[in-house]
């Protein structure tokens, strides 16, 4: 008999072209936006902007990274070396991209609460004109990244089962794109930031809100960074067996023909939205086999590598 015909592909992602696409656009755009708000921050004496450019130049790094997982997932998509794919270098490009968000706004609070001690003087025009450039180019690059996918509705199946598709909506987010997403977003963050600060010191005389917003925008910053490192820890280090499938995996062998009581259980993530499952079973059913219950979670279609061992009651 030829084992062919239980062999499976073990890429159980297909990347996403169109996102590593935006994101090199994106790439590109800030590049060009940082090196004119670095310089014009020097130039005009403001705080507000020149963390943001700084803040940016960061941005643009991990864009860089973001590209680079795209890349580096596609091509070793193949290679035997990897167990479960490749999918996971996207996720580690994620987390790399937030803890650089993290010192991004250990620079910005630094920089800004040097500057609120030691106040200079800001050419306000010139430094609100390019700020609000820096907002075009930063909303643009956010419509580049966003991410068509809504990750936080409920996680759901049918109860009825008969056309054998399942619906689920865990896990379905591009972390690797969100990443990028949520860099550019907090750039224009502080670029709106910077625009106030600046707006009231040349309305009001309020040159203390350029540093305050400087704070500000670090808060803002670090709150975004440990959000995203928290999701992608979870999925680097497999801290996923309170995903909603784990409950369905139990539920299906709860409810199905055969008796059969799970001795061990491992669930992790492999892809967007996409599982592999190790199961378990003690059972004296001589109709439970592993044939038997891998076919009862066929239903859930998340589920795309799945591995069960059934063992019996004194043996």
């Amino acid at each position: 008999m030829s084992v062919d015909a239980f062999r499976h592909s073990h890429v159980f992602d297909d990347g996403n072209p169109l996102a590593e696409r935006n994101t090199r656009r994106a790439l590109y755009l800030t590049l060009a936006m940082m090196t004119a708000e670095i310089a014009g921050g020097w130039l005009f004496n403001s705080m507000a902007l020149l963390a943001d450019g700084w803040h940016m130049s960061s941005h643009a790094l991990a864009l860089g990274l973001s590209v680079l997982a795209y890349a580096a997932a596609r091509r070793y998509a193949h290679d035997p070396r990897f167990a479960f794919g490749t999918w996971k270098l996207e996720v580690l490009g994620g987390y790399t991209s937030a803890i650089l968000l993290l010192g991004v706004a250990a620079l910005m609070l630094f920089q800004s609460v040097e500057r609120l001690f030691a106040p200079a003087p800001i050419r306000y025009d010139q430094a609100i004109a390019l700020a609000a450039l820096g907002l075009g180019v930063n909303l643009l690059c956010a419509w580049w990244l966003r991410d068509d996918h809504h990750p936080h509705h409920p996680h759901a199946h049918r109860r009825d089962h008969r056309d054998g598709h399942a619906h689920a909506g865990h896990g379905h987010h591009d972390l690797n794109l969100r990443s990028a997403y949520l860099h550019v977003l907090a750039d224009a963050a502080t670029s709106l930031l910077a625009i106030l600060a600046l707006l009231g010191g040349k309305l009001y005389g309020a040159a203390w809100l350029d540093p305050v917003m400087g704070i500000v925008g670090a808060a803002l910053v670090s709150a975004w960074a440990v959000g995203l490192l928290r999701q992608s820890a979870r999925v680097l280090l497999d801290a996923e067996m309170d995903a909603p499938v784990v409950e369905e995996v139990r539920e299906a062998v709860r409810s199905g023909p055969v008796r059969a009581e799970i001795a061990d259980l491992h669930v992790w993530r492999v892809g967007k939205g996409k599982y592999a499952c190790i199961l378990g079973l003690v059972s004296a059913d001589p109709a439970a086999t592993p044939q038997r219950l891998r076919e009862q979670l066929r239903v859930h279609e998340e589920l795309v590598h799945v591995t069960v061992e059934v063992n019996r009651p004194g043996t």
